[in-house]
């Protein structure tokens, strides 16, 4: 199979010669062989799982979005991918990628919610002048 994954901005991952992969959905892990009916899928954040004849054993860890496999094609589209082959150190990068984006979203809200606020003043005292 080939294998490719697609983030917003880049191509994250273009491997060839894929024996297996392994993604999570919602309902479960799924397993993708080559000689798999085609089928789409949308991916919850988790870790996906490839192997190919030259690397070995892939882990990569992604964000939600869709997997979509037709023929030999396997087109993989989330919004976030980070990659390993020990699971246990992909694992503390990405806490510390969830940590360091929980702070730039709690900046974000707290940004907004001022803005937020800053509207309705404004729009109070225009209303009543």
């Amino acid at each position: 199979m080939k294998l490719k994954i697609l983030l917003p901005f880049q191509v994250f991952a273009d491997k060839s010669g894929v024996k297996r992969i392994v993604a999570e959905t919602r309902q479960g892990s799924f397993g993708l062989l080559p000689l798999r009916q085609d089928c789409v899928t949308a991916l919850s954040p988790g870790i996906l799982f490839f192997e190919t004849e030259a690397e070995g054993e892939t882990y990569i860890a992604v964000d939600e979005g869709v997997l979509v496999k037709t023929g030999p094609d396997v087109l993989v589209s989330v919004r976030r991918a980070m990659a390993g082959r020990d699971l246990g150190r992909l694992r503390e990068s990405v806490e510390q990628e969830f940590l360091d984006l929980d702070e730039d979203e709690r900046n974000a809200r707290s940004v907004m919610a001022k803005l937020e606020t800053g509207f309705l003043r404004r729009f109070a005292n225009f209303k009543h002048a």
